[in-house]
């Protein structure tokens, strides 16, 4: 377990834990973890019967019974083994913005002032008429909130990106932007490491971005530590003030509201299910705001701690490692 306790929003949340003995899906109310296996053999089985278990979860959360850990005696894993893993990108205004601003000073001439106007016209076009940018990541990446990220031989650019991410509750093809947050079971932080200099093949410039190596290493997807079920977190893009905050070696890193999303989750959701069935489980991230590595000049190295923490849903604390 970390120093301090994970916290999270509503009366409970929902995590997978070990014991020492044995891993086991678990009822999150405050410092108590309530075992789950009575009720479904993983949270997994749990979100794809959502409906029907939720009312059970809330009257299980009031229980006194003896069948309750302490939360500080358990090891914290990511909460659930996804289906699919759906990735956006270029999906926060002010990070978007500065890419586009300096590409425009550096490539193009333009002046600072020139390089932020253009980028701010180029966005609201981008929101009005523009699609979502999303790829699928690999759910072998996952790893615990906790958990040590272990860097591979490839690269030498390894960087965070820490994102809000949604766990799908309902199937659905074809989801109406207007019905799409009914399909919202709950809701995790994820860290989205990426290793820059693998991004792009100079062996198939044609092809373009090389998402497999750059984002799909182990370890390189810290998830959780819980799923807070989305009824007690409300649509982070309207209703809630949902802050995203990562710390490198104590240093604010990034620290931006989930406001700042150029494409809603609504939208988000729309757009992936006209191309894939999404089903209970499946876990979609929503982007990163602005202060990745790349834009500090600062990678990760051997020794480096990450924390990270999105309000209401708890935190991570990850020490980087060498992976060779």
């Amino acid at each position: 377990m970390p120093d301090r306790l994970p916290t999270h929003i509503g009366p409970f949340a929902l995590g997978t834990f070990g014991d020492g003995s044995r891993v086991f899906p678990g009822l999150v109310v405050g410092p108590r973890v309530r075992d789950l296996s009575d009720l479904a053999p993983s949270v997994r089985a749990v979100v794809e019967d959502w409906e029907a278990l939720f009312p059970r979860l809330a009257d299980l959360a009031q229980e006194t019974a003896d069948a309750w850990h302490a939360l500080a005696d358990l090891r914290v894993l990511a909460p659930i083994e996804p289906g699919q893993v759906l990735q956006s990108g270029a999906n926060y205004r002010k990070h978007v913005v500065d890419l586009v601003a300096a590409e425009k000073e550096s490539v193009h001439g333009a002046t600072p002032e020139e390089a932020r106007a253009d980028a701010e016209r180029m966005m609201d076009e981008r929101i009005r008429g523009g699609v979502p940018y999303v790829f699928l990541g690999s759910p072998r990446a996952i790893c615990g909130p906790y958990d040590d990220v272990l860097l591979p031989a490839l690269g030498e650019q390894h960087d965070w990106e820490l994102e809000l991410a949604l766990v799908i509750g309902r199937t659905g093809k074809h989801i109406p932007a207007e019905d799409a947050m009914s399909y919202v079971a709950a809701y995790t932080i994820c860290n989205d490491l990426t290793t820059r200099d693998q991004l792009y093949r100079p062996d198939l410039k044609a092809i373009g971005t090389d998402w497999f190596t750059a984002k799909n290493a182990d370890t390189f997807l810290p998830t959780g530590p819980f799923l807070v079920p989305a009824a007690f977190v409300g649509n982070p893009t309207e209703d809630a003030d949902v802050r995203i905050t990562l710390r490198h070696n104590g240093v604010v890193r990034q620290d931006e509201s989930t406001k700042d999303m150029i494409f809603d989750i609504p939208r988000l959701i729309a757009y992936v299910s006209t191309t894939t069935t999404l089903r209970p489980g499946d876990l979609l991230l929503t982007g990163s705001p602005a202060g990745n590595g790349a834009h500090w000049g600062v990678f990760l190295k051997p020794g480096d701690v990450m924390e990270a923490e999105i309000t209401g849903l708890g935190h991570q604390r990850n020490t980087v490692r060498s992976g060779q």
